[in-house]
């Protein structure tokens, strides 16, 4: 598999107004989400930031580095970039570090909460 069909499953802590909520961006290995500008916007937040590992492994059930779209709670906003889901099979975390999904990228779109749109850069 190419890096250009890697996925990431990447966990945020959002806040507003005394409100927190947590929400996932799905981007390609190669690129960056747009954080502090697409992504903030999007979500609504006031204050945005990358959860906590300990936060993001209580909050998902999963083992850090092997966080999963899949399997998600579906109240959480989900940020899915363009890229992912027009790249085909694409390799993402299972839930536990040593294995990993092949999937259509364009399967994602499907899940609860999930929003397609153009995050990364």
């Amino acid at each position: 598999m190419r890096l250009d069909q890697s996925a990431n499953c990447v966990v945020l802590a959002a806040r507003r107004e005394g409100r927190a909520w947590f929400a996932a961006c799905v981007i390609l290995a190669t690129t960056r989400a747009d954080v502090n500008g697409v992504v903030k916007k999007t979500l609504g937040a006031s204050k945005l930031s990358f959860a906590a590992m300990d936060a993001a492994v209580e909050a998902t059930g999963m083992e850090y580095g092997g966080i999963t779209p899949l399997g998600l709670s579906a109240d959480w906003p989900l940020l899915i970039d363009e890229r992912v889901t027009a790249a085909g099979d694409v390799v993402i975390g299972s839930g536990v570090r040593r294995s990993k999904l092949l999937l259509p990228g364009a399967l994602l779109a499907q899940l609860p909460g999930a929003q397609v749109l153009a995050i990364a850069n």
